[in-house]
């Protein structure tokens, strides 16, 4: 490939790379990662609701990895609460897996700038055959958009199978018990998933400019000098 389209094609991937961190710093920082509904279900069982009356003891809450805020409604109108998870809700919600989700965050977003320089440097400097080169671009790549999976698949985990929503919503709650009603992923995690693809699509990018991907030419050159040593 001549190196004016080499030029380009790291151009852009290196373009996405820093869309993707700049992306990722974004969602940290809002409260859109999940939206959904909470019904008031002690409210509703006291006066057995249904139908347009369970409307009054539904509210909504939005949330990201560092706060959100909830509207509560028990049949007397709604009232908005703010909360922040550091450190109201350190004590109800799986910490760890909280903690680990945004220290992914941070690393997707590290390498990915990384990757959005060394892009920047195939494309108008002189690399080497080293992690400056495409085995490097290959894998920053490679661990950017790992991060974005394990992120996507922590997160999930902690809304669906540990009720993050139904926790947040019952804290400091006495006598009312709330359940979630709807419940789905906003803007900011789908951002993610959007980072993921872009930086699997970089690897193809690497690959459409004419660098094998890392080993497999090792694997080429090995059996051929195998096959040379048996000559001899």
């Amino acid at each position: 490939m001549p190196a004016q389209q080499k030029k380009i094609i790291f151009c852009i991937a290196g373009l996405l790379s820093f869309a993707c961190a700049l992306g990722t710093a974004a969602a940290i920082g809002t409260q859109l990662w999940v939206k959904g509904t909470i019904l008031c279900k002690t409210g509703a069982l006291l006066v057995n609701a249904s139908g347009q009356e369970l409307e009054k003891f539904i509210g909504e809450i939005q949330y990201g990895l560092l706060y959100g805020e909830r509207v509560r409604q028990c049949g007397l109108g709604g009232r908005p609460l703010q909360f922040s998870f550091f450190p109201d809700l350190l004590r109800i919600i799986p910490a760890s897996i909280h903690v680990s989700v945004i220290l992914f965050c941070t690393v997707l977003i590290i390498f990915a700038l990384v990757a959005a320089g060394f892009f920047m440097f195939n494309a108008f400097g002189s690399p080497y055959e080293t992690l400056h080169g495409p085995v490097g671009l290959y894998l920053w790549s490679f661990i950017a958009c790992s991060c974005g999976c394990l992120i996507m698949i922590l997160f999930s985990s902690e809304v669906k199978i540990h009720h993050l929503s139904e926790k947040i919503a019952n804290f400091k709650e006495g006598s009312f018990i709330f359940k979630t009603h709807t419940e789905k992923f906003a803007n900011s995690f789908w951002i993610i998933l959007v980072c993921s693809l872009l930086q699997f699509l970089n690897a193809l990018l690497i690959r459409f400019a004419g660098f094998e991907f890392p080993f497999s030419k090792s694997k080429d050159s090995g059996t051929i000098t195998g096959a040379a040593d048996l000559m001899y």
